[in-house]
């Protein structure tokens, strides 16, 4: 892709202070001329920035506070300083720091700030004074060199760490690492109670001795490593490397993933504005004046305070008017359409008028706001077509637009953000959608509005509590997800953009959504679950493509799905739901995941294969579909979902039992249908009162 997501987290690389080790190539080179992946961080450096973490390099001057606020740093890497006598290192700085730099790098960390220090064998000839820095932490870097004749690579002194003890608060530091090499590597000592990932082997020369160890300190993260070389553009991509230090980095900047999204100052002049303060009110009074159905009983209001008020509303409009310019004709229609329900004696609303008018899908800009005024339901919510307003924004950032322009096409896909509503919209309503909008006759479909920040506070929301109370073993970019409102929003974006076309694409013997058939609902979640896992798919095609963000985006289907959908809502016909409990069947059948010892496991690098092949199933379901009767199908359907979640005691459909004749109308069978035909299983039901328990009393369920 040509466009790249805003970086997540900045990650500062000290050069100042005669480090071994250089990102920049061209000093590398200089360095040395022979070999200079001897002295690159270079690749490392790509990773990084793959993984949209910003990289910038501190050359120059003190390491102290006037230095880490000018380069924004979120993580600060110190990669082996040393005098020149022992190494080739980046010219110009003396390796040790001085004491105003020692308390301003204690000081970023305390506040929140992540350090990564990187030793080296006979650590204390190298003559830098890291330990000065280390000690505040309890950590010491040794004055060794490690040798195992047994557990080793080419060398006794290539050692091959014993990697244990990896979660830290549920996060797995070692998440897809199962191997190591330490080149030369020393050890480390440990008096405050850090972590440690790695050990020497009990044969080694320093048996069990700690080679990584990691702290939580302050508000911060400290990492430090007894070895440099193995993050190096000579070993980076040996063993797990790549992947150990991807994980050492992300947990490392989890205060910066952890820090809320900067608020739009558009966002926040809309918001605030007194003619939206009017609208806002006068809405929410109206709306308590109105039936379910739109219309005001006039036995029981007065026409004049109606109108009175249909008039306030209409000024606050035009008051707003300048702020959304690109809605002119919209705001014309809704005042004429407001109008005519004024003039008509306040019966059930029409907005056609304004609905065709209100076209967002046109103007997908980063950061465009959108007035919206219906009479509308709220999915998830109240049913009563009232009156509601919202501003919205539209987050169209240049590489979402590019994937939908070049990828996935999806003209009508609009995702917003909500910014202000009036009170229907205090619910779990995460969509704006034209079938929602009071019409006389049906509604035109030119735009589907999916409320992305929802979605995503929902998920950040329900998959921490349930990951902390399964003790999953999260590894450190997902722990990121489920606590960064920028990525979780970004991720969800590009999931509904994928899902939402899915409906429309692919080998369909029916599109329940769009002919509205009447169904067993059990076909309807198959369908919402083979679009999710459309997008699963393409997301992990994305992914080896080498757009690294695509992983958030099979970690938030994986998890929205396994955690959230099942547990809510009520247990009659919940397609969601169900199509959360065949993923997680699915999946603990075949071993992708695990739960044992009261404890939940995924086995990261199988369940992406395990996803794919429940697509393959249902994709099979489908294309078998187009040559079955209706019946034949939606049994057929029945029995794929019941392979893995079993049907309800006292099922009609269940395959031992079903004894369905082909008819023309089989809305009969279908009435056949238990409310709950697939209940929840033991963990589900369990986990089900364990998150209600633990919810915050404030929180409102999903």
């Amino acid at each position: 892709m040509s466009s790249h997501r805003p970086a997540s987290a900045r990650i500062v690389f000290d050069e100042a202070h005669g480090e071994a080790w250089t990102v920049r190539p061209e000093v590398a080179r200089a360095i040395q001329p022979a070999h200079p992946e001897d002295s690159s961080y270079a690749r490392a450096a790509e990773l990084l920035r793959a993984h949209d973490l910003y990289v910038a390099v501190h050359e120059r001057g003190p390491l102290d506070t006037a230095a880490l606020t000018a380069t924004g740093a979120d993580v600060v890497v110190i990669a082996h300083p040393s005098e020149p006598d022992w190494e080739q290192v980046v010219p110009g700085g003396s390796p040790r720091f001085s004491a105003a730099e020692l308390d301003a790098l204690a000081a970023f960390v305390v506040r929140g700030g992540g350090l990564i220090v990187l030793g080296e064998q006979e650590q204390e000839k190298y003559g830098n004074n890291v330990n000065e820095l280390l000690e505040r932490f309890g950590i010491e870097i040794e004055n060794r060199t490690v040798s195992d004749w047994e557990q080793h690579l080419e060398s006794p002194h290539w050692i091959l760490a014993d990697l244990k003890g990896s979660s830290d608060d549920g996060v797995d530091l070692l998440a897809r690492v199962h191997q190591a090499c330490f080149y030369r590597a020393t050890t480390l000592a440990l008096s405050n109670g850090a972590r440690v990932l790695a050990r020497t082997s009990p044969n080694a020369s320093q048996p069990h001795a700690p080679l990584i160890a990691v702290e939580r300190y302050g508000a911060g993260r400290v990492v430090v490593l007894g070895d440099s070389d193995l993050f190096g553009d000579d070993c980076i991509d040996a063993l797990d490397h790549a992947d150990l230090w991807l994980n050492l980095v992300h947990w490392a900047a989890g205060g910066a993933f952890a820090a809320p999204l900067p608020r739009d100052p558009r966002a926040t002049a809309a918001h605030d504005d007194p003619h939206w303060r009017a609208l806002k009110r006068e809405v929410d009074a109206l709306r308590l004046q109105q039936r379910p159905d739109g219309s005001v009983d006039l036995q029981t209001h007065d026409p004049q305070i109606l109108t009175a008020r249909v008039d306030a509303i209409a000024a606050a409009l035009d008051g707003l008017a300048p702020r959304f310019p690109h809605q002119a004709d919209y705001v014309a229609a809704v005042k004429d359409d407001l109008a005519a329900w004024a003039g008509g004696g306040f019966g059930i609303p029409d907005f056609t008028a304004a609905l065709a008018a209100f076209r967002p899908d046109r103007q997908r800009e980063d950061g465009i706001q959108h007035l919206v005024l219906f009479p509308m339901y709220k999915q998830n919510g109240s049913r009563d077509k009232v009156f509601e307003a919202l501003i919205v924004g539209v987050p169209w950032p240049a590489w979402l637009a590019e994937l939908e322009r070049d990828r996935y096409d999806n003209a009508k896909f609009v995702p917003v953000t909500l910014i202000d509503n009036t009170a229907g919209y205090d619910s779990d309503c995460a969509v704006l959608f034209p079938e929602t909008v009071s019409v006389k006759g049906r509604p035109v479909n030119e735009f589907g509005g999916i409320f992305c920040d929802r979605e995503a506070e929902r998920f950040r929301r329900t998959s921490s509590q349930a990951a902390a109370l399964l003790r999953l073993n999260l590894p450190p970019d997902a722990a990121a997800l489920l606590v960064s409102e920028r990525l979780s929003r970004d991720a969800f974006e590009l999931w509904d953009l994928i899902h939402d076309r899915t409906h429309s694409h692919g080998d369909l013997p029916f599109d329940p959504f769009m002919i509205r058939q009447r169904m067993p609902y059990w076909m309807y979640a198959l369908e919402e679950l083979r679009c999710d896992l459309t997008a699963f798919g393409e997301a992990v095609t994305l992914e080896r493509e080498g757009f690294a963000f695509a992983r958030h985006v099979q970690y938030a289907i994986l998890f929205d799905r396994i955690f959230r959908f099942p547990v809510t809502g009520p247990r009659v016909r919940n397609y969601d739901g169900l199509g959360g409990q065949l993923l997680f069947g699915y999946l603990h059948g075949t071993r992708r995941l695990h739960w044992t010892d009261n404890r939940l496991t995924i086995d990261w690098e199988r369940v992406a294969d395990g996803v794919l092949e429940l697509r393959e199933q249902v994709e099979a379901l489908y294309r078998a579909g187009i040559q079955r009767t209706k019946l034949a199908h939606w049994a057929a359907a029945h029995d794929l979902v019941a392979a893995h979640v079993p049907p309800a005691a006292g099922s009609r459909w269940a395959a031992q039992v079903r004894a369905f004749e082909e008819a023309a109308d089989l809305r009969p069978y279908v009435d056949e249908v238990l409310d709950d035909e697939f209940p929840l299983s033991l963990f589900y039901a369990s986990l089900q009162a364990k998150l209600a328990a633990d919810a915050p009393k404030e929180a409102v369920p999903a």
